[in-house]
């Protein structure tokens, strides 16, 4: 299960597990493909997430309050597969990956039908040079991440490292931003576009509702929203409303 170059019009949602309650985290990935998402990504909690803004912060918080661990969220996910089919990454930071284990985590992720993992503070380098067979022994795709002040060199490497899709950063803010796809944005989207890469990309950050949806997917294949479908579910009886946050999305 594999994003393709060919894909267009692909939504991810991003959430975290562990919020807002413990347990919910197979509850929303089940409300979520049905509502007609594309992808998931399921964020594992962090006490310091420095790339988030305050809402997905505030969830990340909560998680580790209502006890949500690595080790836990494996666990929840053993029987993913029975109730989710489309394809699922886990989202998070280096540090609880590294006292898990890399190759444990890659393991693990393959025992319950996980696709691939997206770390942004793992370097490439010690991707390539310490972890690298871990991933392709257990067929685990590694996102890389892509920004505005990314070299064309560092870009064309990512490009041959990857196996899956590229994340690319529609700015160099934390998330929960505002997606304004101005002349400078643009001039961005293309550049990578002109590039012509091997592998499809995808685009984060400041996507919140459909017209942020639809100017990221002119220029790339998907894209994800986080931080608005977070704040969906700090609100009472939130399972009952991802329908129409997706519908008003994509239709």
């Amino acid at each position: 299960m594999h994003i393709t170059k060919h894909a267009n019009g692909l939504l991810s949602i991003y959430f975290t597990a562990g919020y807002p309650t413990l347990d919910s985290t197979i509850q929303i990935a089940k409300k979520l493909e049905e509502a007609g998402v594309d992808f998931l990504e399921i964020g594992f909690p962090y006490s310091d997430p420095v790339a988030d803004g305050p809402t997905i912060q505030h969830a990340s918080e909560e998680a580790l309050k209502n006890g949500m661990t690595l080790k836990l969220l494996f666990e929840q996910l053993k029987d993913l597969r029975k109730h989710v089919s489309i394809p699922v990454y886990l989202m998070g930071y280096v540090n609880p990956v590294l006292q898990y284990g890399v190759e444990e985590f890659c393991k693990s992720c393959k025992e319950v039908g996980v696709n691939g993992s997206i770390i942004p503070d793992l370097p490439i380098y010690e991707y390539e040079e310490l972890y690298q067979p871990f991933f392709e022994e257990n067929e685990i795709s590694n996102i890389f991440l892509v920004t505005p002040q990314t070299s064309e060199a560092r870009i064309r490497k990512i490009d041959n490292l990857t196996t899956n899709f590229i994340y690319l950063l529609s700015s160099n803010s934390i998330t929960g931003g505002n997606l304004e796809v101005r002349d400078q944005a643009a001039v961005y989207f293309k550049r990578i576009q002109d590039m012509d890469l091997k592998n499809p990309f995808i685009i984060g950050f400041g996507i919140s509702n459909k017209e942020t949806f639809q100017k990221a997917t002119q220029y790339a294949n998907g894209a994800i929203i986080g931080t608005a479908f977070v704040k969906l579910l700090a609100e009472d009886n939130y399972l009952d409303k991802i329908a129409d946050f997706i519908k008003s999305i994509k239709e």
